[in-house]
């Protein structure tokens, strides 16, 4: 994605408070108003390091009930598992903060902040908020991490989303750690897709459920951070020290939602992050009194990116998101690195943590009695 020129603002002093090497600043942001007329203000604090360096921005909660990444980021102010050596850290918990105070995902005008960047001085309530991001935030960066999680009623394995043709994206993918790459620019009006026009490389992870602080999770973002800030050279971590990461990557370009074919109550037979096979078994589909309706299967070979935690599903309910291996040998690759992945890693703690929100059950159904459903392969 080609960028804008721009010139960058800096850090040293903002909003009339000098920010000397090595201090850390709470700072208070207007961005708005609220129906009262009384000023929004936005939460953040600056860390400046010892020497010159790069400035990275990490955001949380771009929409406002996505709050995993705003625990990793006060667990990162909280307890830094690091000494900030050169470059500085802008991090900022909750950017969507007037629907953070709602339990929304949504600003309080029902629009999405993340298609409304880069926004308007000018705009609507969303609109405002945006260009006060970009300007006071995103100019003043040269990386970004944003940090997500699945929508309501859906969980997501643990995976970045990157326009790996940007090289400086690409970097900052690989350096983050997680098993799975969604290469991809993003949609219009998104923050990652704007700060990256906007010269400013962009990344997001996208990890787990909203409304929740889940622990496994904000381990694999602090690994996650603590690799890409040694990766541009923030902070020192001698090879012995540094955090291990997964034992496969895998860059995938696509991915498809698998639906419910009619309405009834699901009971699973996979769990976030497992490899499954075309044509093997996803979940079964039963009325409330036990009556088998149907088994879901998958139409493709690929890992399971997402899915719903809420078992009663009507027709074309969005049930399970697979990722796309490119090719089938890409496929079988990454099928016997899962399987080979040690109990005690944290790519298999995640797995664990993430299935608590369903019930997997090995499936066993009369397939005389039931209709199967599914797509084409890929």
């Amino acid at each position: 994605m080609s960028s804008k020129p721009r010139k960058k603002r800096s850090i040293e002093s903002w909003v009339r408070k000098k920010i000397k090497p090595g201090e850390r600043k709470r700072l208070l942001l207007k961005v708005g108003e609220g129906f009262t007329g009384v000023g929004v203000q936005l939460p953040l604090m600056v860390w400046r390091g010892l020497e010159d360096g790069p400035v990275l921005g990490i955001t949380a909660a771009v929409h406002g009930d996505e709050i995993n990444g705003t625990g990793a980021i006060r667990k990162l102010i909280q307890e830094p598992p690091f000494e900030l050596k050169r470059g500085a850290l802008i991090l900022v918990p909750v950017v969507n903060i007037m629907g953070f105070e709602r339990h929304s995902r949504y600003t309080p005008d029902r629009r999405d902040l993340n298609r409304s960047f880069p926004g308007s001085g000018h705009g609507s309530l969303t609109a405002r908020l945006a260009h006060v991001i970009m300007e006071e935030v995103v100019a003043r960066c040269d990386f970004i991490i944003d940090l997500h999680t699945a929508a309501v009623r859906r969980t997501n394995f643990p995976n970045v989303r990157a326009d790996m043709d940007d090289p400086d994206c690409e970097r900052l993918a690989a350096a983050f750690g997680a098993e799975v790459i969604v290469n991809n620019t993003g949609p219009d009006g998104s923050l990652r897709r704007e700060a990256c026009r906007a010269g400013c490389p962009t990344i997001i992870l996208e990890a787990g459920e909203v409304l929740k602080v889940e622990p496994s999770v904000q381990d694999l973002i602090q690994r996650g951070l603590t690799h890409i800030m040694a990766e541009l050279d923030m902070i020192d971590v001698a090879d012995d020290l540094r955090p291990e990461t997964a034992p496969h990557q895998m860059i995938v370009q696509g991915s498809s939602w698998v639906r419910a074919g009619s309405g009834g109550f699901l009971t699973f037979h996979v769990g976030p992050g497992e490899t499954v096979q075309k044509d093997q078994p996803l979940a079964t589909n039963t009325g409330l009194l036990g009556k088998e309706y149907e088994t879901i299967v998958s139409p493709h070979h690929g890992i399971v990116l997402g899915m719903t935690t809420m078992p009663a599903v009507s027709p074309g309910d969005p049930i399970l998101h697979i990722a796309l291996p490119d090719t089938r040998k890409q496929f079988r690759s990454l099928e016997k690195s899962v399987d080979r992945i040690e109990d005690n890693t944290l790519e298999n703690q995640v797995r664990d943590h993430l299935a608590t929100s369903i019930t997997v059950v090995e499936h066993s159904l009369d397939e005389d009695e039931i209709e199967i459903i599914g797509t084409d392969d890929m």
